[in-house]
């Protein structure tokens, strides 16, 4: 991938994703309405993976076919929430392989706190895919893309529900190499570090959790 921010405009994305702003909407609802989005924006996010070809025999003969090349791409969840994104991707894509960041910020300073670490082998020759639903300060997905790096990683890319302006250019000044994919580039951060519009804290919303 090339482009630093793409927004995916497909109608069912948007489509779920105004439902999903809607505060109206149950916990259970938004959840299974993350895991649909997630696998669109995963097909978004894995359009140019690498592929080479394989012999098989169809019923009617044999022939060179497409097929996936390389390592098991790398699906790294930034807890808690990403975990949302992360059901609905392993459901495209059974075979990656997961790792996870735990980070969580500090409601005084924004700034990102780590407390957990555990990634797949091999990064440096993988396609890994860090995954959070929302890109608000940047600080969090951030500090994960640069613990990331320091693992070996060094083809990454970032799904995410929704981003701000502040956090995509917080991105870009960081890890300039690291393609965005979001269903939505909102206005802006309140006060608070939320994205607004938004549709408030992901994952309380998909954990019920207040």
């Amino acid at each position: 991938m090339t482009e630093h921010l793409q927004v995916v405009t497909h109608p069912l994305v948007q489509h779920k994703l105004t439902i999903m702003r809607d505060k109206r909407t149950p916990t259970a609802v938004f959840r299974q309405l993350l895991r649909e989005i997630s696998q669109l924006l995963a097909y978004e996010i894995t359009r140019d993976l690498p592929v080479t070809t394989t012999t098989i025999e169809t019923p009617l003969t044999e022939m060179e076919a497409p097929t996936l090349a390389g390592r098991k791409l790398a699906l790294v969840s930034i807890l808690r929430a990403g975990n949302g994104l992360l059901d609905g991707m392993l459901d495209l894509i059974p075979s990656a392989r997961v790792g996870f960041v735990g980070l969580y910020r500090d409601e005084e300073t924004l700034k990102p706190v780590e407390y957990y670490f555990k990634v797949p082998a091999e990064l440096d020759r993988r396609v890994v895919i860090a995954v959070d639903p929302m890109l608000a300060t940047g600080n969090s997905s951030v500090a994960a893309i640069s613990r990331l790096k320091e693992a070996g990683a060094t083809d990454i890319r970032f799904l995410c529900l929704l981003a701000s302006p502040e956090g995509v250019q917080r991105m870009k000044e960081a890890h300039p190499d690291v393609p965005i994919v979001t269903a939505a580039l909102d206005e802006r951060l309140n006060g608070q570090g939320y994205i607004v519009p938004g549709l408030g804290d992901a994952g309380d919303r998909m954990f019920g959790t207040k």
